[in-house]
């Protein structure tokens, strides 16, 4: 596979030493000039020392022919910028855009980035399972982040215990998935009383959270 990674920190550094090792064909666009030489130095000359928002850039590291674009660099506008640059002039089928900024994701989708890697997201899941705290707590995303499963964690004060699931008014769109109790998947159906300590891994969307939020957890 043939990839084009926008930034040389520490990210792409290391991004683009395993890309090698496993054997893909690697070509880094990064615009400060001491830090591409010292790259260049280590790794060879795989590195175009320019710009990578830059078309003129881009086509000196070939993204033409790229299968995959992965911009990286610590500016979410300047990912932002390079995955367009590489999607829309020279047609690349993927791009993955580092986010530093977890709000930027939704508009990074809504501009046909493929994906995107939020590592303070990534950070706070790490923190939310071992905190335990009474909130939703993120598992996993779907169809580009359009989907998410959240899982809400039942206590004494939940507005919806002692409620059967037909009761509850969930958000258009939120469907519970699964019910855990005891540590046991059990099957939802519509007269399953909710209990004190009831684990639900919802489907639903971001923008449905708040009021999922609210409605299982309360205020």
């Amino acid at each position: 596979m043939y990839i084009v990674v926008v930034g040389g920190g520490t990210v792409g550094y290391y991004l683009t030493k395993e890309l090698l090792a496993a054997g893909h064909e690697v070509v880094m666009i990064e615009k400060d000039p001491a830090r591409a030489r010292n790259i260049a130095d280590e790794l060879g000359s795989i590195v175009v020392p320019n710009d990578g928002c830059e078309g003129r850039y881009q086509e000196e590291a070939g993204m033409g022919r790229a299968d995959l674009v992965a911009a990286v660099t610590g500016d979410d506008e300047d990912n932002l910028v390079a995955c367009q640059v590489a999607k829309m002039r020279f047609n690349v089928p993927r791009a993955i855009a580092r986010v530093n900024n977890p709000k930027h994701e939704a508009l990074f989708r809504q501009l046909a980035i493929d994906d995107t890697v939020s590592p303070t997201r990534a950070i706070l899941a790490v923190i939310e399972h071992d905190i335990p705290i009474h909130d939703l707590l993120h598992l996993a995303e779907l169809e580009g982040g359009e989907v998410q499963i959240v899982e809400a964690q039942l206590d004494a004060d939940s507005p919806v215990v002692g409620q059967e699931v037909h009761e509850l008014e969930l958000p258009e769109g939120s469907l519970i998935a699964v019910l855990i109790r005891d540590e046991r998947a059990i099957a939802v159906r519509a007269d399953t009383r909710l209990l004190n300590g009831d684990k639900l891994l919802v489907i639903t969307s971001p923008e449905r959270e708040v009021e999922l939020r609210s409605l299982l957890i309360g205020e």
